[in-house]
């Protein structure tokens, strides 16, 4: 048994060593496999299949198998629901193993895992179970007026796209997988998931459950591997929609191959996300606001609130108390009951974090707490707070971190803060943390992001549209939304 196995009994039998294609569970073409690790400890935990080219074309071959011949997007509606709650019923009876899954593969906390990932991949499923059932067109009155007494009825109707490319990061690798195949199911599509590469045993676990649920062969395969089969999955001819979660940096080369093959795509990408604290909001409700926004999930979050600009009157006072959180947090294994952050996901991840802060510390930025890597096994990072009045040029203000690390400036008119919010190529989230109604209505009306929260922050809802503005992506999911994207429009016309 690996090390970090010990004291997890039982969850040998959760891991799976092959991948599933069409209904059965394989090794890569090539034989090769991959290392998967334990971020909290760097031990490895499992070897898993790295898939290639081959095994993404029998992957497609058995999801069109199953989208046309063996007719899925023909399966009633009430089936689809059916099976995609009888998943959810799976996920929930496996949600202590799932969720000691997860935090032994990312090194998220526990907690987190059994509180907010497992228990929001079966609200999702539910959800999206419903909507398989409510897909709808509507009914449209035309004017054309020949030939002369001809009559016309117009209605639109809503197909399923075909074969879905689904591929998802390492953040949270169970929810963001159901976030995609449960609305692509629910509308008649088949799917090829490719899970992180530093993240694939919870979407191989679910591909299983989603056997036992009576899906049938082909509907949902699961290909692992690195960029390869990633790529590979993007480029394929058989392929109709390709939904990405993951960095600008790769989403600009998924968005121009699909363009290039007049391909639906849907890109959820990367973010720096504002967090305004106005000069009415109570210090102490800041202090607090601005450490979940930013330390939650050790910073790994989309919509992370790694800019802090806090009205004059209360900059120092914030900064100071948001120091003395940072400082005060205890890293350790997720599994720990008295850790308050995990590891980084991976040593590669860690070391472009610290690359970062350094980066920072030569451009003059002030770290008021944190900054430094843990001397221990595991990829811990402490939580990072940057202050500097005149630090908005700095490279910690403009890219993307993905860690435990945010920089504060303090600002004297809202009108020029939200210049400065609006001031990056992301435009995710945002959060305002004020009870002035007037000054928070202009904030909102004003920020260029997909999700504006207001005296909360990260907070997300299966009816809730997600999804960026600018470089932080292409479309949206969750709600109408996501059925939407997971459907072709088609317009009906009948003479009489």
């Amino acid at each position: 048994m690996n090390a970090p196995m010990q004291g997890h009994q039982g969850l040998e039998r959760a891991i799976r060593n092959a991948m599933l294609i069409d209904g059965a569970w394989c090794q890569a073409a090539s034989g090769e496999t991959f290392a998967v690790f334990d971020p909290a400890s760097g031990s490895e935990i499992a070897r898993v299949p790295a898939g290639a080219q081959a095994d993404i074309d029998a992957a497609v071959a058995a999801a069109r198998r199953a989208f046309e011949g063996a007719a899925w997007r023909d399966t009633l509606p009430a089936q689809r629901e059916r099976l995609l709650l009888k998943l959810a019923d799976l996920v929930e009876q496996h949600g202590e193993e799932l969720a000691r899954l997860e935090t032994l593969n990312n090194g998220k906390l526990l907690a987190h895992s059994q509180g907010m990932e497992v228990p929001g991949a079966v609200q999702w499923l539910r959800y999206m179970a419903g909507w398989a059932t409510k897909i709808e067109g509507s009914t449209l009155e035309v004017s054309v007026p020949f030939p002369p007494g001809t009559r016309y009825s117009a209605m639109t109707r809503r197909a399923p796209v075909g074969v879905v490319g689904a591929i998802v990061p390492w953040n949270f690798p169970l929810l963001m997988a159901v976030w995609k195949i449960a609305p692509a199911l629910a509308c008649g599509c088949t799917v090829v998931l490719k899970p992180a590469e530093e993240t694939p045993l919870t979407a191989l676990r679910l591909g299983e459950l989603a056997l036992e649920a009576g899906f049938p062969p082909g509907v949902l395969n699961v290909v692992t591997g690195d960029g390869v089969p990633g790529a590979a999955l993007v480029a394929h001819p058989g392929v109709d929609k390709i939904t990405f979660t993951g960095s600008t940096e790769v989403g600009r080369l998924i968005g121009a191959r699909c363009g290039q093959d007049i391909r639906r795509v849907a890109l959820e990408l990367g973010g720096k996300s504002p967090v305004i604290v106005l000069d009415d909001c109570d210090p102490a409700m800041a202090i607090q606001g601005a450490a979940g926004a930013i330390f939650f999930n050790q910073g790994q979050v989309c919509t992370a609130g790694s800019r802090l600009y806090v009205a004059r009157k209360h900059y120092e006072q914030v900064v100071e108390g948001l120091g003395r959180v940072a400082d005060a947090t205890v890293l350790g294994s997720g599994f720990d009951p008295a850790s308050q952050m995990g590891p980084l996901v991976s040593s590669r991840h860690r070391d472009k974090v610290m690359g970062l802060i350094g980066g920072g510390r030569a451009e003059g930025a002030e770290i008021v707490a944190g900054g430094t890597a843990l001397e221990r096994e595991g990829y811990f990072v402490r939580p990072t707070v940057v202050a500097n009045s005149a630090c908005k040029d700095l490279t910690l203000v403009r890219e993307e971190v993905f860690g435990p690390v945010v920089v504060a400036m303090p600002f004297d008119d809202p009108e020029a803060v939200l210049a400065e919010a609006n001031r990056s190529e992301y435009g995710l989230g945002a959060s305002i943390w004020s009870n002035n109604l007037r000054a928070v209505q202009r904030l909102v009306d004003g920020l260029h992001a997909g999700t504006v929260w207001v005296n909360t922050h990260n907070v997300v809802d299966p009816n809730l549209p997600f999804g960026g503005y600018k470089a932080s992506g292409v479309g949206r999911e969750h709600g109408r939304s996501a059925i939407d994207a997971y459907t072709e429009l088609k317009s009906v016309c009948m003479a009489y």
